[in-house]
């Protein structure tokens, strides 16, 4: 669910504000306000107070266009936005996949940047054309012109998670093939940059100067960004890596195809702690899944004659993957057929595994050894969903997209 309070929508896309955003709209405003009231003698103090904040706002209308600018080459790719948000920072577009090809993610990153210029432009042309001197509308223009060419360049600065470090990301992804590659270089890249920010306003501060803590929380902005795109990438090269027979477990059971109903539910049913997998089987061989529930539509008095057979569901009718499948193929096959579990099939067609979203967490997690708790597996495997804020669904989605480039 979105956080923050919606303030309206454009083609389909809906604007939030997050609280942080009033913050950063007062520090903006106030610092500002006391500037133009020293430059500006002549004017009243609520006219520069009130031509401070309108300054700000239009600021941030601009930040608005600058993410419009990413949305609208995205959805003219078929890309679905799902939100713009602004907060402390700015903005950001939710964007739900990544462009296809290396030329369309350079033109979903570099639409922001030029929507920005294209404003200073046009605000440095009005500012020149208005009438009048040092008059509010003269000096908002003239500082949104200054301020819209200041946000283009920052953003193209080379590094994540600015637009400029998704330009690095498609530059290397085109030279390289590799749309992993391309996250990596740039993430380093955006590394470097906030650690270079922090560095530069730890000296600022030391120096004296006000600014100093701003950049050093940029800095610090821009490494966590950066290491969250360098952590998604590994997710997604470790999904493409692991295999089902990784992540499967044995938790099933097999069972005479030829028992009677009545035999099954009192030696097996009766006797689960919790309800369990049965595959049946006969003449050395798999028939089928057995699942419980379809006893009840057997009347309990043929129970005593009738066998599992009629029951059966033959392994071909079944969700089924082969041990060999990438871990994200089992991922979609998992979303896309809304199955609780896969089954998991050996070369020669018998029953290998089974597989449920809890074993695929808990084979992700090992592999990038990152802490989790049994009882969260547990819950996962009861739930048949994936933990709040886990999007492994769509960092599969995503991961067997890149391995197609």
């Amino acid at each position: 669910m979105q956080s923050g309070w919606r303030i309206g929508s454009l083609f389909g896309i809906p604007f939030y504000i997050d609280l942080s955003w009033f913050v950063i709209l007062f520090l903006i405003a106030l610092p500002t306000a006391s500037n133009w009231q020293l430059r500006y003698p002549e004017w009243s103090v609520s006219t520069v107070y009130l031509s401070a904040f309108a300054m700000a706002l239009l600021f941030f209308g601009s930040v608005l266009l600058h993410e419009l600018g990413h949305s609208l080459v995205a959805l003219s790719q078929g890309i679905k936005v799902t939100s713009i948000k602004l907060f402390l920072f700015g903005g950001v577009a939710s964007i739900e996949r990544e462009s296809k090809t290396p030329g369309k993610a350079f033109q979903v990153a570099i639409a922001g940047p030029a929507v920005s210029l294209v404003l200073a432009l046009l605000l440095a042309l009005f500012a020149n054309v208005s009438p009048g001197v040092n008059t509010p509308i003269n000096v908002i223009a003239q500082y949104l012109a200054t301020t819209n060419l200041i946000l283009a360049l920052f953003n193209l600065l080379p590094g994540l998670p600015l637009d400029g470090g998704q330009v690095v990301k498609a530059a290397v992804w085109k030279a390289t093939g590799s749309r992993f590659k391309g996250v990596r270089w740039a993430a380093r890249a955006g590394s470097v940059l906030g650690w270079s920010a922090i560095a530069l306003g730890g000296f600022s501060l030391l120096s004296g100067a006000s600014n100093g803590l701003w950049f050093m929380l940029l800095g610090w902005f821009g490494i966590q960004n950066a290491g969250g795109y360098d952590r998604m990438t590994e997710m997604q090269e470790t999904l493409l890596s692991l295999k089902a027979s990784d992540a499967m477990t044995r938790e099933f059971r097999v069972v005479d195809a030829n028992m009677t109903l009545r035999e099954f539910a009192d030696k097996y049913l009766l006797l689960a702690a919790q309800p369990e997998v049965y595959f049946a089987s006969s003449d050395g061989r798999y028939r089928g899944l057995v699942a419980s529930d379809d006893l009840q539509s057997v009347e309990r008095s043929r129970w005593e004659r009738e066998t599992l057979a009629p029951i059966i569901h033959p392994l071909d009718t079944i969700a089924t993957v082969e041990e060999a499948t990438p871990l994200a193929t089992v991922i979609q096959q998992l979303e896309t057929d809304a199955s609780r579990r896969m089954t998991v099939l050996s070369p020669a067609g018998a029953v290998s595994g089974v597989i449920d979203r809890g074993d695929i967490v808990r084979a992700l997690t090992q592999k990038l050894k990152m802490p989790i708790t049994d009882s969260l597996i547990k819950q996962i495997k009861e739930d048949g969903t994936y933990p709040p804020g886990f999007q492994i669904a769509a960092l599969a989605q995503s991961a067997i997209e890149a391995a197609e480039k």
